[in-house]
């Protein structure tokens, strides 16, 4: 399979091992001038849980694709945490920030792939 959905698989398994909610994929490979392939969205409830939810998918891309973020920003506030894997970029939100820049609209004519939940 190509590195790069692994990758993004890898990304979605660490968000759902950390309870992250409302993950989507955003398919950005037939878009012409894409920033990357493909984002993963996904929300923690609280600052700490998306510091927790970055955590996870650092580890779960590392173990399973052998893939480092190039940068990692928001850390330090957590309320949004973007995640550079240059081929997929990774947001993580609190819910009211996610709300606000509502970053699956602005691609809307890319595919948006909703990820179920795991309770």
């Amino acid at each position: 399979m190509d590195q790069t959905k692994e990758l993004v698989k890898s990304i979605i398994k660490g968000l759902q091992e950390k309870k992250g909610k409302n993950i989507v994929t955003v398919d950005l490979t037939k878009i012409s001038g894409a920033i990357c392939e493909y984002m993963v969205i996904g929300e923690g409830n609280t600052p700490t849980q998306v510091s927790a939810l970055s955590d996870s998918v650092w580890d779960f891309a590392r173990k399973e694709s052998q893939e480092k973020p190039l940068s990692v920003d928001g850390y330090q506030h957590a309320h949004w945490i973007g995640m550079d894997y240059g081929t997929v970029l990774v947001h993580i939100f609190v819910p009211e920030q996610r709300q606000f820049y509502n970053l699956e609209n602005l691609w809307a004519d890319s595919k948006v792939n909703i990820i179920p939940d795991i309770d």
